[in-house]
């Protein structure tokens, strides 16, 4: 597709497949398009699991990364763990920039994330963002786990998107799927999956900025919770 990506590519490729197509056929169209280097990000969540057991056991050419912020739960190392073992798979870790992160923490202390948005923004940029782009760099589609229903900010999700932030196409498998249907999955085939999830934590993050949700709350309620914003971290701002 060239270096590159335009909008009007990422429309026809929604144009030409059924978002609601398994996952066999959508994988399918993907790879069939040869568009470039794919890769995957795993944030060890539910719906990435789901998307790891598929790319795994299917064996595809697809790379599996995840950003090791240094600040995860112990429960998400053991899923990690779990997972490269059950499948045997490589699973690349990008760890945040040491020097950056040593002078964030020298200058404003471990827990500079509570006092304002700003620098709750500036540690996700630090620990997730650059990273990301590292493993990003060069690569032409980028799989998420994304689903429209897991909050506001994502209901206008399609298929396919571009991603101007890093100048790439995401590809987006599950949007239409509810967290039923993904629990369902990861059931069926006994995928390992975090035991913080049956403890009310839905969507986790990294250990200091996540808790559990009450019922009735939105399931990305626990991120960031002392904050009132659209609980984004920066990793997916799609424009589509």
């Amino acid at each position: 597709m060239g270096e590159k990506v335009s909008l009007e590519q990422v429309n026809i490729l929604n144009q030409e497949v059924d978002p609601n197509a398994s996952l066999e056929e959508l994988f399918t169209y993907l790879l069939e398009k040869d568009l470039g280097t794919v890769v995957f990000s795993t944030s060890l969540g539910q719906e990435d699991q789901v998307l790891t057991h598929f790319i795994a056991t299917k064996k595809l050419p697809i790379e599996i990364f995840t950003l090791d912020t240094g600040r995860f739960f112990q429960e998400t190392y053991d899923v990690l763990a779990s997972t490269k073992n059950k499948y045997k798979v490589a699973i690349k870790a990008y760890a945040p920039n040491h020097q950056d992160l040593a002078e964030l923490v020298s200058a404003k202390g471990p827990n500079s994330f509570y006092e304002s948005v700003e620098n709750r923004k500036e540690c996700c940029g630090i620990r997730k963002i650059e990273p990301l782009k590292r493993a990003l760099k060069g690569k032409n589609v980028w799989i998420t786990g994304l689903r429209k229903s897991q909050s506001q900010n994502r209901a206008e999700l399609h298929l396919f998107s571009y991603d101007e932030n890093f100048d790439i196409i995401k590809f987006n498998p599950l949007i239409h799927w509810s967290l039923d249907e993904i629990t369902t999955y990861l059931n069926h085939h006994n995928v390992p999956q975090n035991v913080l999830h049956a403890k009310g934590y839905v969507s986790i993050g990294c250990a200091p900025c996540t808790r559990a949700i009450e019922p009735g709350e939105d399931i990305r309620a626990g991120r960031w919770w002392w904050e009132s914003s659209k609980k984004e971290c920066g990793l997916h701002t799609t424009k589509s």
